[in-house]
């Protein structure tokens, strides 16, 4: 009888370990959607904020149509690479992708100010400039959270014995956001003239 009572207690407690780790993937998992999801937001906020910055430069800056153009033509890129639910890995990194090359495109919008000393003095141009390099310091800091809940996820995936629970639970391990290479190669410094 005691025996019955043991073997009982041990299957009750193996049960409770599963739907603890089970729950421990699921909320993992939860977390890294949540953080792609903040990447989302702040991608939204910059995309909301740059119609308004075109339209203030293109006054003052009429020869830089190339430049604003390139600016409206990616974020409207974005907005198309961000409207998907569930992003594969590729999709998310096309997005980054995208994403980069809209900062470094509006770098040389913030640029332009130093030409165009009536838009450096625009109090709309600075606030938007502010607006928009928060949102950029936002976006960089959530790209961190979204890697550091990838790799929380991922290591549970692979730790045992959630790994056994993670296999039948049908859990796929998540990929990080990746910095294209050419941003991580040293700058090229010479002081030959």
């Amino acid at each position: 009888m005691s025996g019955m009572v043991i073997g009982i207690i041990i299957v009750a407690i193996l049960v409770v370990a599963i739907v603890l780790m089970y729950n421990g993937l699921v909320k993992a998992r939860t977390y890294t959607q949540e953080s792609w999801s903040q990447i989302n937001v702040q991608l939204k906020r910059r995309n909301d904020l740059i119609p308004n910055l075109v339209n203030t430069v293109r006054g003052y800056a009429t020869h830089e149509k190339e430049t604003l153009s390139k600016v409206v033509e990616l974020r409207n890129q974005l907005v198309d690479q961000t409207k998907v639910a569930e992003p594969s890995t590729a999709q998310r990194q096309a997005a980054m992708q995208t994403s980069n090359q809209l900062s470094d495109t509006l770098k040389s919008i913030f640029a332009l100010s130093e030409n165009y000393p009536d838009l450096k003095a625009n109090q709309e141009f600075n606030k938007l400039m502010e607006e928009l390099t928060n949102t950029e310091n936002k976006i960089a800091y959530s790209r961190q959270l979204y890697n550091s809940s990838v790799a929380s996820y991922n290591i549970k995936l692979q730790s045992f014995p959630s790994n056994l629970v993670a296999g039948i639970g049908g859990f796929k391990a998540v990929d990080y956001l990746q910095v294209p290479e050419e941003e991580t190669a040293a700058p090229k410094v010479s002081f030959d003239k």
